[in-house]
C-alpha cells in the first residue's frame, strides 16, 4: 500500500468527525508523534501495535468530541476508570511488543501522557463546573447555567456549520441587567466569551474556538416596547422608534412597525430567525438597504457591554433618517455607564465623516471592522455584547410596485441592467428604489425557480425590485420603463400591485411557487 493511499484511509476508530487521522494524532500526541508514526509504517509487520494505539486514540477522541459521553462518564466514575484501565492495558501490550524500538517508546510516552490528560480532565471539569456554578448562580438562576450535552452541542456552531470546539458552558441570562455582571464573572473565571443570538450568522462569529469558552445566549432578551414617539438628540419634535432587547426576532419588529403603518428598514433574509442584537453586531442589511441603509443607518441608540464588563450606551445625534454616508459628519455620543447600567459616568463624542462608513460603490465595507472607533456595530461580537437597541422607523411612500425581471440571454448582456435601473431611478424626480435583489443562475437553479415567462425555460438572471412614490402615475410609468429596460436585454417583466402579490414576489426568492397566474400580477408587453 502506498503512503498516499494509507493517508486517505481512516484507521482511528469511532471518528465520525471531519478530522483526519493526522489531525487527531497531532492534536492528541503532537506533530513529532505523527512524524514518528509515518516512519514506523514501513517497519511494522503485523500492524497489531499500531491498531491498538489507534484504538486508544479513538477511545479518547470519541469521548472528547461527544459531550453526551463526557456527561455519562462524569456521572459514572466507575465507567471512566474502566475505560482508562483498558487504555493502559492496550499501551502495556504495545510495550511488550516494541522490541526495544526507541521510536515506539517515544510514541508510548506521548500516548501515556495523552491518557493521563484524558483521565485527569474529568476531575478538572467537575471542579471547573462547580466553580462556575457557584460564581454565576449569584448573578442568574442556576438553570440558566448549562453544562449538559444538548446545550453544548446546540451552541457549537452557527449557520456556517463550522465546528471547532464545544463551549464549556452556555449561559442564558433572564434580563439585560445580568449581562455585565456575567461578563465580569466570566473574565475572572478565565473563560473566553462568545455572544450569541439566533445563530444565523454566516461568518462564524458565534463559533467557539477555545474549549474553555462560555456562550452567552441573549435569546431571552426578547421584549420590545412597541412603537414609541420620542425626542431624539439634536432633533426637534418626536420621532417613531422601537426599543428592543437583543433577543427580539427581526420579523417581530417588522410586524410591529407594519401594524403602526411604519417601516422597519433592516430586513435580512434570516429575518424569521435572526435577532436584532446580531443585526447590530453584523450591521445587517436587506432589500430595503437601497433606500434606508443597513442597521447602522437606522440605529437611534444601542446599549452594550464591552470586554471589560463595562456598560456603554451609544446614541446617534442629529439622525438624518437616511443613509449615514449622505451626512457630511455623523455624530455619536458614547456614554460609559455605572456598573448597574443606569447612570452616565462620562461621555465621549465621536464626529465621523459620513463617507468613512462606506467604500465607494458598495452598500457597506465588510472589511472595515473599526468603523472609525464606533463600538459594537459590524464587530461581530468581538468588542462587546449588544444587549438592547432602538431603531428609527420610516414612513413608506403611498404607492408601491414590485417588479420581477427575468433575463434569458447571456449573463454578460443582462447584468448591465442592474446599473441601468439604478441610474434611472437615481435620476428620477419622484420615484425611488426601495428594494433590489439579484438572483444569479446558480441560485435560480438551486431553488428550482418557477419561471413566470411561459415557454422561456429557466432564466439566467432574475431581478426583484420595489419602487415607491407618492405619485401613483409616476410609479406606474417608472415600472413600465424598467420593464422596457429589461426587454431590451432579452428580459421579461412582471409587476405586482397589491400587498399580497408583492409579498409573493419576494417569497419567490426561496420557493418554487408559480405566481405568473396571480390575478394582481400582469405582464407588460
Amino acid at each position: 500500500m502506498t503512503a498516499t493511499a494509507t493517508q486517505r484511509i481512516r484507521e482511528i476508530p469511532y471518528n465520525y468527525t471531519s478530522y483526519s487521522d493526522r489531525e487527531i494524532v497531532i492534536r492528541l500526541l503532537g506533530e513529532s508523534a505523527w512524524n514518528v508514526l509515518q516512519e514506523l509504517r514501513g517497519q511494522r509487520r503485523t500492524g497489531r501495535s499500531a491498531r491498538m494505539l489507534f484504538e486508544v486514540l479513538g477511545d479518547i477522541w470519541v469521548v472528547v468530541r461527544n459531550p453526551y459521553l463526557v456527561d455519562d462518564l462524569l456521572e459514572h466514575p466507575a465507567r471512566q476508570a474502566a475505560l482508562v484501565q483498558e487504555m493502559h492495558h492496550r499501551l502495556g501490550e504495545i510495550q511488550k511488543r516494541r522490541d526495544n524500538n526507541e521510536q515506539v517508546a517515544e510514541l508510548l510516552l506521548a500516548a501515556e501522557a495523552a491518557v493521563k490528560r484524558f483521565d485527569e480532565s474529568f476531575a478538572t471539569t467537575r471542579k471547573k463546573r462547580e466553580q462556575i456554578l457557584a460564581r454565576l448562580s449569584k448573578i442568574t438562576r442556576k438553570h440558566n447555567i448549562m453544562f449538559d450535552g444538548l446545550a453544548r452541542v446546540s451552541h457549537v456552531t452557527d449557520a456556517t456549520d463550522w465546528r471547532v470546539e464545544y463551549p464549556f458552558v452556555v449561559v442564558n441570562p433572564d434580563s439585560e441587567d445580568e449581562i455585565a455582571p456575567l461578563v465580569r464573572a466570566l473574565i475572572e473565571l478565565d473563560l473566553t466569551i462568545i455572544p450569541r443570538g439566533g445563530g444565523t450568522g454566516y461568518t462564524g462569529g458565534a463559533v467557539p474556538l477555545d474549549a474553555m469558552s462560555a456562550v452567552i445566549n441573549t435569546e431571552k432578551l426578547d421584549k420590545h416596547n412597541g412603537v414609541q414617539y420620542v425626542e431624539l438628540p439634536g432633533l426637534e419634535g418626536s420621532h417613531p422608534i422601537i426599543h428592543c432587547g437583543a433577543g427580539v426576532v427581526t420579523r417581530r419588529v417588522e410586524e410591529t412597525a407594519a401594524a403602526a403603518k411604519l417601516v422597519f428598514a433592516v430586513d435580512p433574509t434570516s429575518a424569521d430567525a435572526s435577532c436584532v442584537g446580531g443585526n447590530v453586531a453584523m450591521n445587517a442589511g436587506g432589500k430595503k438597504a437601497v433606500l434606508w441603509g443597513t442597521a447602522l443607518d437606522n440605529l437611534a441608540y444601542w446599549k452594550m457591554v464591552n470586554p471589560q464588563g463595562e456598560w456603554l450606551k451609544i446614541e446617534r445625534v442629529h439622525h438624518n433618517f437616511g443613509k449615514i454616508h449622505d451626512e457630511d459628519t455623523a455624530i455619536f455620543d458614547v456614554h460609559t455607564l455605572t456598573s448597574d447600567g443606569l447612570n452616565t459616568v462620562k461621555t465621549e463624542r465621536l464626529e465621523i465623516p459620513g463617507h468613512k462608513f462606506r467604500k465607494v460603490g458598495l452598500g457597506k465595507d465588510v472589511t472595515d471592522k473599526f468603523l472609525s472607533g464606533l463600538p459594537g456595530v459590524q464587530k461581530e461580537g468581538t468588542d462587546g455584547i449588544i444587549t438592547s437597541c432602538a431603531f428609527v422607523l420610516h414612513t413608506m411612500p403611498k404607492h408601491i410596485r414590485t417588479i420581477c425581471l427575468e433575463f434569458f440571454g447571456t449573463v454578460a448582456n443582462a447584468t448591465p441592467s442592474i446599473v441601468e435601473i439604478r441610474d434611472y431611478l437615481l435620476g428620477h424626480e419622484s420615484v425611488q428604489l426601495a428594494g433590489l435583489e439579484h438572483l444569479d443562475w446558480r441560485y435560480v437553479r438551486a431553488v428550482g425557480y418557477a419561471t413566470k415567462a411561459a415557454g422561456k425555460g429557466r432564466p439566467k438572471m432574475v431581478l426583484i425590485a420595489d419602487i415607491v412614490s407618492d405619485d401613483e402615475a409616476a410609479v406606474i410609468e417608472a415600472a413600465d420603463h424598467i420593464v422596457k429596460l429589461a426587454q431590451a436585454r432579452d428580459g421579461e417583466g412582471f409587476i405586482a400591485v397589491t400587498p399580497e402579490a408583492r409579498k409573493t414576489f419576494w417569497l419567490d426568492r426561496s420557493r418554487t411557487a408559480a405566481i405568473a397566474k396571480h390575478t394582481n400580477a400582469f405582464k407588460i408587453n
